[in-house]
């Protein structure tokens, strides 16, 4: 049982993060196969204008499922600041309470999306030849809406116990899963776009249900018994102290990523698709950023609530040397090998030239983007739920007003929406490391060194 925990408040903070770290990561990369699949596949075996489909409704899709997944990554730094404390009553009662705020939230936004995912498309000026499968896909995707919210909620919880490697078992096993279904529904039974949202829901369902079941067997907080079962207004509070303002920040990215599609769109279908591209590719990217902030998270939250600040305060250095290495070989990758990887999504030369051109040009910005992850992984371990909402106001504020201030007023069109990512990585970077200075470095450095 206890080699499906893990209790950071004691040992090597560098070997906890980066043990934590990598199991989450190959997670995630596996995670981003279905998104890869997809894309792959149906640009390939049914054209760019079905890719161009899929790719109009990310930022539409990530809405409803960033309001959804933030409250089971906040209720997941509770579980984490309660086990370092060691009061395991919390820990079964905290799990109870955010499992029945995620039976209800997936639910009711899965209709919203289900209704308003015509009017939402139109607002972002999405191409008339791709419009009618763009509302189809993101129907099937608010279907199985609380399918992946409750995978991400049993992840957020396990993980938040120290164990990061049972979560990736159930994604390798639903991402072949979901290659498989692709094929089959896609290639062989001609079933275009609607397959490929078919056998991400199949996947994410399967890998629910077997995380579930795992957990309840492995897992000794997951013994929930009669006693943990009460929905505590106190315990709803606090989940929703932190997880709301995480799932307002996710929100808020995903409406200023609508507000970019927009520009996109307006350029028509060719970079619409290389956009598309890019974008399953640089979700990728963000893949070790994420792991390392969420392992920074894990670890702080821990150590806060065990009151090793000390702790704290070298986790938060040692995830920057471990940034710096990371971007360094990412951007290394992105020079070289761009177009090569773009041209995994689609044969159209023009395609693959844009989209190369735009890797070649956000890669120089990874160390900013990297910064973001580190710091708000320290800032959300510790509990500051103010920062997820204020970094994300600033960052839609930029992505609203940087992309249409390039393209349109500084004359640079195309490479203005590429170089403006950039920028607002930049900006938010900044902002976070304000917000770390003014608000924990004196608090864990001073008490840290007490």
């Amino acid at each position: 049982m206890k080699d499906h925990i893990t209790d950071m408040t004691v040992g090597d903070p560098v070997k906890h993060i980066i043990l934590f770290a990598l199991p989450t990561l190959i997670g995630n990369l596996f995670q981003q196969v279905y998104n890869f699949a997809d894309s792959i596949i149906v640009g390939r075996f049914v054209g760019a204008d079905a890719l161009a489909s899929v790719g109009a409704t990310f930022s539409v899709t990530f809405l409803f499922f960033a309001l959804c997944n933030g409250i089971g990554a906040g209720g997941g730094i509770i579980v984490s600041q309660y086990y370092g404390a060691h009061d395991d009553d919390r820990v079964r009662n905290c799990i109870v309470n955010t499992g029945v705020i995620m039976l209800l939230i997936p639910l009711f936004f899965g209709i919203v999306g289900f209704v308003s995912a015509p009017a939402l498309l139109r607002i972002l000026d999405t191409p008339s030849e791709i419009i009618l499968d763009s509302v189809m896909y993101i129907r099937y995707m608010c279907v199985g809406l609380l399918f992946v919210s409750m995978y991400n909620y049993l992840a957020s919880m396990i993980r938040a116990l120290g164990d990061s490697r049972s979560p990736l078992y159930f994604l390798i096993f639903s991402t072949f899963l979901n290659v498989f279904l692709d094929i089959l529904f896609v290639y062989n039974l001609k079933m275009g776009i609607r397959g490929a949202a078919i056998a991400t829901i199949i996947a994410q369902f399967a890998a629910a249900v077997a995380c579930a079941v795992y957990a309840y067997i492995v897992n000794p907080y997951f013994k929930i018994r009669r006693r943990d079962c009460h929905v505590s207004k106190d315990m709803v509070i606090n989940v929703m102290r932190l997880g709301v303002p995480m799932s307002l920040q996710y929100a808020l990215i995903a409406v200023s990523s609508m507000a970019v599609q927009r520009i996109v769109n307006s350029y028509g279908t060719v970079m619409v698709a290389a956009f598309t591209a890019t974008s399953r590719i640089e979700q990728l990217i963000h893949q070790p950023y994420g792991t390392l902030g969420t392992s920074l998270a894990t670890y702080c939250g821990q150590n806060y609530g065990a009151r090793k600040y000390d702790r704290v305060y070298m986790g938060y250095k040692k995830g920057f040397l471990i940034m710096a290495v990371l971007s360094a070989a990412m951007i290394f990758t992105m020079q070289l090998f761009g177009g090569k990887i773009t041209g995994l999504f689609v044969t159209s030369p023009e395609v693959i030239a844009e989209g190369a051109r735009g890797l070649r040009i956000t890669s120089l910005f990874y160390i900013p983007l990297g910064s973001i992850y580190v710091i708000r992984g320290v800032l959300t371990g510790v509990g500051d739920g103010l920062f997820a909402l204020s970094n994300g106001i600033v960052e839609v504020v930029g992505r609203f007003t940087i992309p249409y201030l390039m393209t349109v007023y500084m004359g640079m069109g195309r490479t203005g929406i590429w170089v403006s990512a950039g920028v607002v990585w930049i900006v938010s970077a900044a902002f976070a490391w304000l917000r770390y200075y003014t608000y924990l470095h004196k608090r864990i450095t001073v008490k840290g060194l007490s």
